[in-house]
């Protein structure tokens, strides 16, 4: 067994989840960087529901843009030559000003969504980091574009809100760095990244100044670690979390090193949902794109009630949500984003303590449905809640409850109307709430 894949050499960094991180249910993502120029990509799909051999070519992600215009053929790289006149990927770090970026806007519109953490991209795979990062040089968005640090403001904003920060860093791609054709598979993506003792200490300095810059709370890595960095020692990944733990115990990091080790799983939109288990977060943007997608429109982006769903979806699984916005070159988080997040946070702040305590129902009692849509919860003092779509159901939505509760009472906590349970059944009539589902409190 290689030294990366033995539980063993991790062990000793193993502890309790911290219970901040236990009882966050919903955490916002931001993708900013310099693809927020040219702001394009094809909303085909969500990852996991488009095949892998057309993927690469046909990209929804708009911050894949580096690698999806070095494909030839594809309608990313024809559009580039007609748009751009094939000029180089880095001019668009230059025509990237920022110049009305207001982070303490961002940051009340993320806690006016209820979220308890807010984790931004640092360094994407186009290796632009945000930050005036060692060894960047000028290829940073301090000495270029908007002549900031971008990482720290937004770090400042979210902590006055109230809210814990964390940071994103690829730590598996790096396109300014290495030497390889653009990814056309997943396999590829795998197969064609750096590995070498020379990248591993690049990026290790630059997790280790995040750290020590910024005090973040998660270090949510991306798509691997090179390989010479995996074991213990100096200039390796188990120093640097030894290290990150002990200066911040209630920091935690999520799977995407490379190493059978972590404190939380993740899938991301339909792809890697083997991984919910244990302590796990689905990430996704509101549309199909992380980065900014000009091309986006409602058709394509989650309404408010889509997202108050979604998220009951995954906490019903044990799971939380890290939502995306991708905010515009000028720093604007656009405006179609900002209606689904409003409307959501409308119907997320009501029910965001009870979310933090509860847990899914495991005994048989009730099952999920999508007709009605219904999702369930367990509170700790052995309430059952329902999470009832009445939209399109104007005479209300009846749904099979068992178990103690099948005689039990029923109160509702969001929405006005009635539901009660008779005989095994409970109905809810409320309407069509705006934002988000009924929720129901069934008593024994």
């Amino acid at each position: 067994m290689a030294a990366t894949e033995d539980p063993t050499l991790w062990s000793d960094l193993t502890r309790p989840l911290p219970d901040w991180f236990a009882r966050a249910r919903f955490g916002i993502f931001i993708h900013w960087g310099a693809y927020a120029v040219p702001a394009w990509a094809e909303p085909t799909g969500a990852l996991g529901a488009v095949p892998d051999d057309e993927w690469f070519a046909h990209n929804p992600y708009a911050e894949w843009y580096f690698n999806t215009i070095r494909i030839e053929g594809s309608p990313a790289a024809r559009r580039h030559a007609e748009v751009y006149g094939g000029a180089p990927y880095d001019d668009f770090l230059d025509a990237w000003r920022a110049e009305r970026f207001d982070p303490a806007a961002w940051a009340e519109l993320f806690a006016a969504t209820g979220a308890s953490y807010v984790v931004p991209t640092t360094k994407h795979h186009d290796g632009i980091a945000l930050w005036d990062a060692p060894g960047t040089g000028r290829r940073n968005t301090v000495h270029r574009g908007p002549q900031r640090d971008l990482v720290g403001a937004i770090a400042e904003a979210v902590r006055a809100a109230g809210m814990r920060f964390g940071v994103y860093y690829s730590g598996g791609l790096d396109w300014s760095v290495s030497d390889f054709p653009p990814h056309r598979s997943g396999a590829e993506v795998g197969e064609l990244r750096p590995r070498d003792a020379a990248y591993n200490a690049y990026a290790l300095l630059h997790v280790r100044d995040l750290v020590d810059r910024y005090g973040p709370d998660v270090l949510w890595n991306d798509i691997n670690w090179p390989d010479a960095g995996k074991r213990d020692g100096a200039w390796s990944l188990h120093e640097l979390f030894s290290d990150f733990y002990a200066r911040n115990p209630d920091g935690v990091v999520n799977d995407r090193w490379g190493i059978p080790y972590a404190d939380y799983r993740t899938s991301e939109y339909e792809a890697g949902t083997e991984n919910e288990e244990g302590a796990w977060e689905n990430c996704r943007g509101i549309g199909f794109s992380f980065g900014y997608n000009q091309v986006e429109d409602e058709q394509s982006t989650l309404s408010g009630p889509q997202l108050s769903r979604y998220l009951g979806d995954v906490v019903s699984r044990g799971g939380r949500l890290l939502l995306n916005v991708g905010p515009t070159a000028a720093g604007e988080i656009p405006e179609i984003q900002q209606r689904s997040l409003r409307s959501f946070g409308r119907w997320h702040t009501a029910v965001r303590d009870l979310f933090a305590t509860a847990t899914p129902v495991i005994d048989g009692a009730v099952a999920p449905s999508e007709e009605p849509w219904t999702r369930w919860l367990q509170t700790p003092d052995g309430e059952l809640v329902a999470l009832v779509d009445q939209t399109d159901r104007p005479d209300g939505v009846t749904v099979a409850v068992g178990g103690p509760w099948a005689t039990g009472t029923a109160r509702l906590l969001i929405g006005e109307g009635e539901a009660t349970v008779t005989d095994g059944r409970l109905t809810v009539r409320t309407g069509a709430l705006p934002d988000g589902p009924a929720v129901v409190a069934v008593s024994r």
